[in-house]
């Protein structure tokens, strides 16, 4: 089988379009599945796909993506991609292929993968837990999977770049034996190691033994405490929604009220956070380039036309104040500003240290703790209103003390709003996203305090 750095070079070589783009990315995957304390299914793949951008006249662009193992497939793909091209609509969009500039990565190298062996420490871990929770009446479900995309960017004008990107998690709901009492909990990681699992399974149990109680309350406004996952759900939401363009055209949360234009430099919170990405961040590494693999042609925060551009730590927030949105090569030309690539990590943070979840539960006289929500949904794009779900996980505290659990809810709240009635941030760490996480992994979240959270019905979710 030809490898993926012969590939894209013989796809650029086989294009007749004026330029080219050639993405090949080169994926293996693992996994573990587990219910009722025993494992249920284990598994192993491995893919290829690859990304043809042809380009005709500077701004016409046919996008194909298709998986690929052979020199003949690649072929047919770029035939399909410049056919596209030819037959497109100027998009404006288009900008100049990306030149060649340094960098460090070290195209020839060995593709790495992943297999079961990066579960030799969590596997025997997991076993004891089974036994554990077996013997405390407790039932674990759940999976761990875990990823490596070697990523191959070659261009026409003789840029090339590559990235190998691990990606893993877990995932476990604890059960009583009578499935009436359930709770979440999610890890974001890179190669297993950092996992600590009889302590994310001694955090079940107590959310378990929490929810013996059961307290029924209606909706309304609580002071609320969101722990990091759910926070992490707000703030993609609103990250993906970072889009210059659309807040230039007065179509976006971020687009300004006074009169055109966007709301960089205004005051989002009193508080000072700090919203950033930053390709380097330990643990959290992402790609240091662009790689735009969908059409994605008119919407002014990506575009093919920009694949391989550097991309640099970023401040999207600072000090409260919004700082940043994405912005295409193409846009900022037109508005006369600079560009800003997607970045693939997102964290957040209120300033050094902290308090963390436990001493700002301790620090609540009453209020609901919030651990994870569920099935997220845009109601109205100008104000960012989301609507979802809370799911295995919402409890009342009174006094510092959390006295049970409490019934289900679906909520209606923008996270930019949140922004500004935040009254309390904790100690930032990696967290994972409950719904996110498919979409954006790599986040680092602090729990959050907000005053009058907004409750809007009784939910049956369980």
């Amino acid at each position: 089988m030809s490898t993926s750095q012969e590939i894209v070079e013989a796809a650029l070589n086989a294009s007749v379009a004026d330029g080219c783009v050639v993405i090949a990315a080169e994926t293996t995957e693992t996994n573990l599945r587990w219910a009722n304390n025993n494992l249920t299914t284990n598994g192993q793949m491995s893919f290829r796909t690859l990304t043809v951008v042809s380009v005709v006249d500077g701004d016409r662009a046919g996008v194909e993506t298709g998986v690929v193992t052979s020199l003949d497939e690649a072929a047919e793909l770029v035939r399909s991609a410049d056919a596209a091209a030819r037959n497109a609509a100027p998009s404006d969009e288009a900008s100049p292929l990306v030149e060649p500039y340094e960098h460090d990565d070290d195209w020839k190298a060995d593709t790495p993968g992943t297999s079961a062996a990066i579960f030799e420490g969590f596997a025997p871990a997991l076993a004891q837990a089974f036994e554990q929770c077996e013997r405390d009446e407790l039932k674990l479900f759940g999976f761990a999977e875990h990823r490596m995309t070697s990523t191959f960017l070659g261009t026409s004008t003789g840029l090339r770049r590559r990235f190998d990107q691990p990606t893993g998690h877990v995932m476990i709901t604890g059960k009583s034996p009578d499935l009436s009492r359930s709770a979440w909990i999610g890890s974001p990681t890179r190669d297993f190691t950092e996992v600590d699992l009889p302590a994310e399974v001694d955090r079940l149990r107590q959310r378990l033994e929490w929810a013996e109680s059961k307290i029924e309350l209606p909706p309304g406004r609580y002071e609320t405490i969101l722990a990091p996952a759910a926070v992490a759900d707000l703030v993609v939401h609103a990250y993906v929604e970072a889009d210059a363009r659309r807040a230039d055209e007065g179509r976006s949360v971020f687009a300004s009220t006074a009169g055109g234009g966007n709301r960089i430099g205004e005051r989002l919170s009193d508080l000072p956070l700090c919203l950033y990405s930053d390709p380097a961040e330990h643990g959290l590494e992402c790609a240091p380039f662009d790689i735009v693999t969908g059409s994605v042609l008119t919407s002014g925060m990506q575009s093919v036309f920009d694949n391989g551009q550097p991309v640099s730590a970023t401040r999207w927030v600072e000090d409260g104040r919004l700082a940043n949105l994405v912005r295409s090569r193409s846009w900022a030309r037109q508005t006369g500003t600079k560009p800003q690539p997607f970045i693939t990590n997102v964290m957040l943070s209120g300033g050094e240290g902290g308090p963390s979840l436990d001493d700002m539960v301790a620090g609540t006289e009453r209020g609901l703790l919030v651990m994870s929500l569920w099935y997220l949904r845009e109601v109205d794009p100008k104000s960012l209103l989301l609507t979802g779900l809370t799911r295995d996980g919402v409890y009342l505290v009174e006094n510092g003390r959390v006295r049970g659990a409490v019934n289900n809810f679906r909520f209606n709240e923008s996270p930019i709003d949140l922004l500004g009635r935040l009254t309390e941030v904790g100690r930032t760490e990696p967290t994972l996203g409950r719904e996110s996480h498919d979409f954006l992994s790599r986040t680092a979240m602090p729990p959050i305090r907000v005053p009058d959270f907004t409750m809007s019905s009784v939910s049956q979710a369980s």
